[in-house]
């Protein structure tokens, strides 16, 4: 029996009216930050299992991975290994039986650069190749089918990081952000027409709306602070404007220019943080990200 357990993305509170979106207040100038990151999770498996795992900080565009760890009790065999086109890496293991937990420690300096609020779309002739298919509809982002919506609210307005900017405010301002009204099943057609989620809702509706008006997007999953614990992993999306990729959180629960970037995908399919084939069950995660002391 197989089973996907994709990322349980949502993080704890409501929405305020103090927006954590690095978008709406850019910095002046590059800067860096650095942060640790303390994740743990346990599992109880009841049966042989095999595990694949999403929960190291990537290494590359926005940031520097400066050391790490990862203990597994028991020490069970285990290998590591890297998306040959984004660079984002995945932890493969199998386990039998019995109670098997994970501790990855990390430093990461996280680099901010400046955001340029009049950048552009880039036109579909001059995109990279590896850029393109972030414009396709995918199984959780039904860019085709919500291609109309997009094109009646946000059609209208200037291209670009105005564009991207708007989209990001309808989706705060319209979807409410609730616990248990959404699952793994839950697309970002549902989010429109129901009208509420969680952080992966509302970063697909993100992706969804820009890839219908010809924008690239995708999704970003990593280690966030928020203001109320218990933590949890936290999705955001991106797009490509000005010839580069650019950070948005319609949620705006956590300072976005502090998210340490574990993978990037095409929809949540692409980051899962634990994908599990057999009978296992998680018993506890505590994914926490400070700046370094």
């Amino acid at each position: 029996m197989s089973d996907l357990s994709t990322p349980t993305l949502a993080a704890p509170g409501v929405t305020t009216a103090a927006p954590n979106d690095a978008r709406l207040a850019a910095p002046d100038a590059p800067r860096s930050t650095t942060f640790d990151v303390d994740c743990a999770l346990a599992y109880e498996v009841n049966g042989p299992t095999d595990f694949i795992f999403q929960i190291h900080a990537m290494g590359g565009m926005d940031q520097t991975v400066l050391s790490e760890s990862l203990v597994v009790t028991p020490d069970l065999p285990r290998r590591v290994y890297s998306d040959p086109a984004v660079g984002h890496r995945f932890l493969r293991m199998h386990a039998d039986a019995g109670t098997v937990e994970l501790r990855y420690m990390a430093r990461v300096r996280r680099d901010v650069l400046p955001v340029d609020l009049d950048a552009l779309e880039v036109p579909i002739v001059q995109l990279p190749d590896e850029v393109m298919h972030n414009l396709n509809p995918t199984r959780y982002c039904e860019s085709d089918h919500l291609g109309r919506a997009a094109q009646l609210m946000f059609g209208g307005l200037k291209g670009g990081h105005a564009r991207v900017q708007a989209i990001a405010d309808w989706i705060h301002d319209n979807i409410v952000y609730q616990i248990g009204a959404s699952d793994a099943r839950t697309t970002a057609r549902d989010v429109f027409v129901n009208r509420a989620g969680v952080c992966r809702d509302f970063a697909h509706l993100g992706v969804t709306f820009c890839r219908a008006l010809n924008i690239p997007a995708r999704l970003v999953v990593g280690y966030a602070r928020f203001d109320e614990p218990p933590p949890d992993f936290h999705a955001v999306f991106e797009a490509y404007i000005g010839g580069r990729w650019v950070m948005f959180d319609a949620t705006r629960m956590s300072p976005i220019d502090e998210l340490i970037r574990i993978a990037t995908g095409r929809d949540a399919k692409d980051v899962a943080f634990a994908t599990i084939y057999g009978p296992a069950t998680m018993i506890a995660m505590s994914p926490l990200v400070a700046p370094a002391g």
